[in-house]
């Protein structure tokens, strides 16, 4: 009965152990396993067991994380205070070299970076103005990302990117380059609206000249047209009225005035009776019955 007991006892404390010894590293982490305060070994994701007491398991993270430098006032390089704020992307590499590294070469990694951004952006905005730093943000990123990775290098880490959040000038300034800008867009606004004007004035002048020499040649085309029918007229007379120079302007006057439906007398004994008769091959009328 006695031995019994003991052995139950022993079966009940070896499963208590047993479990209380069982880790589970998650796909997001890595664990290092510490023997009596030492390293001794690297753990996986998955099932582990280590004894209790004995060894401990520490739990690293090294999925991206994200810190806030938190805001900070710098004064640029032409002394004006501006309010600076930055973001930084990082993770732990996952071999076992970085993972170690992250925990005994460096304190507390997270608040390392923190101060390190934040000193580092003193270094870089403190000797730029005030506008080249607000129009060169992509080059203080770039600047900060290279000395955080090389600065970081020995702790098993990975700096993703850093973002700017924010740099803005005091209050002031601010409203000064407010009024700069507005005063800036109005120029453009009136520049623009003085060239449209100039385009539509530069339409309507060249409407004009188009309608201007479309008259134009109208008229010549209405003065070649008078010109050959004159020229017509000329070779006909010459035709058919040689020497008859005066009846063939009598004939004209006549055909003018019946145009208009004027009456006319023409004497009975004129040229331009028979000269009419014959164009319409009618014998003349005799006035007083003379032949």
């Amino acid at each position: 009965m006695f031995s019994g007991g003991i052995l139950f006892m022993l079966f009940v404390a070896t499963v208590f152990i047993f479990f209380i010894g069982i880790r589970i590293v998650r796909p997001t982490h890595r664990g290092l396993i510490e023997t009596l305060g030492k390293y001794s070994g690297f753990a996986e994701p998955g099932f582990h067991w280590i004894i209790p007491i004995i060894q401990n398991m520490y739990y690293v993270n090294v999925t991206e994380q994200m810190v806030d430098a938190e805001p900070q006032e710098i004064i640029t390089n032409d002394n004006l205070n501006a309010r600076v704020d930055a973001q930084v992307y990082f993770k732990v590499r996952p071999d076992a070299v970085s993972v170690k590294n992250c925990q005994y070469n460096v304190g507390n990694y997270q608040w390392q970076i923190v101060n390190l951004a934040r000193t580092t952006l003193r270094n870089i905005i403190g000797t730029m103005t005030l506008k080249s730093a607000n129009s060169e943000r992509g080059k203080i990123n770039t600047e900060l990302h290279e000395v955080l990775m090389r600065e970081t290098k020995e702790w098993g880490l990975e700096i993703v990117r850093t973002e700017l959040k924010e740099i803005d000038p005091p209050k002031d300034v601010q409203e000064t380059m407010n009024k700069v800008v507005k005063a800036e867009n109005e120029k453009i606004a009136a520049i623009d609206f003085a060239t449209a004007t100039e385009t539509v004035a530069d339409g309507q002048k060249r409407a004009e000249i188009k309608k201007a020499e479309g008259v134009k040649q109208a008229r010549i085309l209405q003065a070649e047209g008078e010109a050959l029918a004159i020229k017509l007229v000329n070779e006909a007379a010459n035709q058919y009225f040689v020497g008859n120079a005066q009846v063939l302007r009598r004939l004209e006057t006549v055909e003018k005035s019946l145009q208009n439906n004027t009456k006319i007398v023409v004497p009975g004994n004129t040229e331009l009776v028979n000269v009419i008769g014959e164009l319409a091959g009618v014998a003349p009328v005799r006035v007083g019955g003379k032949n």
